[in-house]
């Protein structure tokens, strides 16, 4: 448990504490790329008075509380578990907070729900469980059974009043998603949406109902509902298009705002009416998605989105709007940095914002708007000095066959971009996921210790659109690791990297590619570090969670396929005699997303293969070290094992 000491050190450090200057030549200890930010997804009060905050110290955690009046200390703070956090926060009224619980399985996944929601006062009193595997018994809500399912919050009444709805998916998979109206303060559910289809999100209405269902159903496709005279409506794709998400209601409570693509291109945010007409594109990119919302006080309306790919950058949906102005006069503040507004006060005097960037990880403020008075809360993790930091520059090229990527390349300081020792560094996923320009921990260390990073945004990859996503189906050991080749073989024609010195490392599906990679192009590499990686694509559909449930088990069929040829054909531990470079394997050994049969599967093929490798494996890591002494271990290895195989990096004049 975390003590109130432990955590008044840790807001201290999160508050106070500003990086100590250094000669540029100092090297940054591997111990500040190892620790956990201290503080992560403030979220402030109804009436602008409290601010709750998430806060981690080592293995503990804790939701925090504090009056934004004396930040010294806090209110009131809910402990939780070991390896127990919250994922999820939201302010029911002033007075009530509804937490929706989750577990670290590892460094790099995020936490996953748990499908739990509990409530609290401010004060820390009255708490209470309000969904969960444990609602029978030890919750005001003890007449009921135990709920067999996962909970989510799924949205708020126009006006807090300690009410929230409660979207619900039982385990079973049975085809239901339920949606209820909760009174927070007296445990009681109400029944307001019942679909016959798993796995929905839900839109809520103003006057309480719900007017969409809409996700990716347990067969693996996407599918939209419409509430039409209280029966549920599926909508075809000529009223939907490819993609639609409606997400909120717009003032007028005749409108929806809604992220859309009509053929599978990059999304777009749009509105229209309830029933699909008046439909207008309020933002869009050609070459990317947008994202991120910008809000303005209630009634909410957006007043911005940001790129997804690039350098992000705010699309205005309405400049003249007063959020829209203070928006802009905030980010003239902080040139060469993001600014994110997270929520203002129901009164719209107060706002939390964030700002962050390629060097920083962030810093929390709160403005009063009426004053302009900016008051700093808290930083990510304050030992990091962004001056010390590398920046990072998206590009595009062109793959072997024509179509335009993004690349990200992390510069290391000091030294101009030319023949540089390079890691190539493919992002985990991969489907609907993807590397952006923001602070990277592992591309940062890399670029401290003097190497080029390219991260390249291959087909599969996020913020491009469905056909992007699906454009990597069923092509992992292919198409996906022919995009990465192509982008070393770009940076190398465009001499930013020197063809003698590159080396690949990635985690989960990048430990696959890591190695993969190696395989179909065994010249352009002279090592392989694979972290958490997947190695034998058979074995993912037997052993690990993602093939756990049906959902799992179709997506798998949609991503890999399920022919044991192909598989094999595209299984790095099926191919460890083609493998011509040294490889280090690192693995956590209670790895439940990608168990640590895969780790040893693939040692045992490079045994058999008479092949070199290093291995580096801990008992009780999941999915990625987390564990800071071990990730210490785990950098001053990898560190030693590239300076082994191509140097070391560059270093300035």
């Amino acid at each position: 448990m975390m003590s109130l000491r432990k955590l008044r050190a840790a807001l201290v450090a999160a508050c106070l504490l500003s990086p100590v200057a250094a000669a540029a030549a100092d090297l940054i200890p591997v111990e500040d790329f190892a620790r956990h930010a201290s503080v992560s997804m403030p979220r402030l009060s109804p009436d602008g008075k409290h601010i709750a905050v998430r806060m981690d110290d080592g293995d503990n955690h804790a939701l925090v509380i504090f009056d934004v009046a004396d930040m010294t200390r806090p209110v009131s703070m809910l402990r939780m578990p070991r390896y127990e956090v919250p994922v999820n926060v939201t302010w029911v009224s002033s007075t009530r907070l509804v937490v929706e619980k989750g577990k670290m399985f590892g460094s790099i996944d995020a936490p996953q729900a748990t499908g739990e929601v509990i409530a609290t006062d401010v004060d820390g009193k009255h708490m209470d469980y309000l969904f969960g595997y444990q609602s029978g018994s030890n919750s005001r809500g003890a007449t009921r059974q135990a709920d067999d399912g996962w909970g989510s919050v799924e949205g708020l009444p126009e006006k807090t009043n300690g009410h929230f709805y409660l979207g619900a998916h039982p385990w079973d998979e049975g085809n239901s998603s339920r949606l209820y109206d909760v009174d927070s303060m007296k445990n009681v559910r109400h029944l307001i949406g019942d679909i016959g289809v798993g796995q929905l999100s839900f839109l809520v209405g103003p006057d309480g109902k719900p007017e969409f269902a809409y996700g990716t159903d347990v067969n693996f496709e996407y599918v939209v509902y419409q509430s039409i005279a209280n029966r549920w409506a599926q909508l075809n794709r000529a009223q939907t298009g490819k993609y639609f998400a409606p997400f909120a209601t717009a003032p007028d409570g005749q409108h929806v705002y809604a992220m859309h693509s009509t053929s599978g291109g990059p999304t777009e945010l749009i509105v229209q009416r309830l029933d699909g007409s008046d439909r207008k594109v309020l933002a869009k990119d050609d070459f990317g998605s947008v994202h991120n919302v910008q809000w303005t006080a209630p009634p909410l309306q957006p007043f911005a989105i940001i790129t997804a790919t690039g350098t992000p950058r705010p699309i205005y949906v309405d400049p003249n709007l007063p959020a829209a102005k203070l928006y802009a006069a905030i980010s003239q503040k902080f040139p060469g940095e993001f600014v994110d507004f997270i929520n203002f006060s129901e009164d719209g005097h107060e706002l939390l914002f964030t700002v962050s960037s390629d060097r920083d990880p962030g810093t929390w403020y709160l403005i009063d708007t009426e004053h302009y008075k900016v008051i700093k809360l808290f930083t990510a993790a304050p030992w990091i000095d962004p001056s010390k930091m590398a920046e990072r520059v998206p590009m595009r090229f062109k793959a072997s066959d024509g179509v335009e990527l993004e690349a990200i390349l992390t510069v290391p300081n000091g030294v101009p971009m030319s023949n540089l020792p390079m890691v190539l560094l493919p992002h985990g996923g991969p489907h609907d996921v993807n590397d952006d320009w923001f602070f990277d921990e592992d591309a940062q260390f890399l670029a401290s210790r003097g190497y080029l990073v390219l991260q390249v945004n291959y087909r599969g990859s996020g913020s491009r659109g469905v056909n992007f996503v699906q454009a990597g189906y069923l092509k992992w050991g292919t198409r996906i690791q022919q995009d990465l080749i192509d982008g070393v073989k770009w940076a190398e024609q465009q001499q930013y990297a020197d063809p003698d010195r590159v080396c690949v490392y990635g985690g989960s599906f990048g430990g696959y590619s890591a190695l993969m990679s190696a395989i179909r192009a065994p010249k352009l590499f002279k090592c392989a570090i694979g972290y958490a990686g997947v190695y034998d694509l058979a074995m993912m559909r037997s052993k690990g969670s993602i093939g756990s449930d049906t959902f799992g088990k179709n997506y798998l069929t949609a991503v890999i396929g399920k022919d044991d040829a192909a598989l094999a054909a595209n299984s790095p531990a099926k191919l460890a005699e083609q493998i011509d470079v040294p490889v280090l394997l690192i693995h956590g050994e209670a790895d439940q997303r990608v168990p640590f049969a895969q780790a040893k599967a693939m040692r045992a093929a490079l045994d058999a293969a008479h092949k070199p490798y290093e291995w580096m494996s801990k008992s009780g890591e999941g999915h990625g070290f987390y564990t800071e002494a071990n990730n210490v271990e785990r950098l001053n290895l990898m560190q030693d094992f590239l300076a082994k195989h191509i140097g070391k990096g560059a270093t300035p004049p």
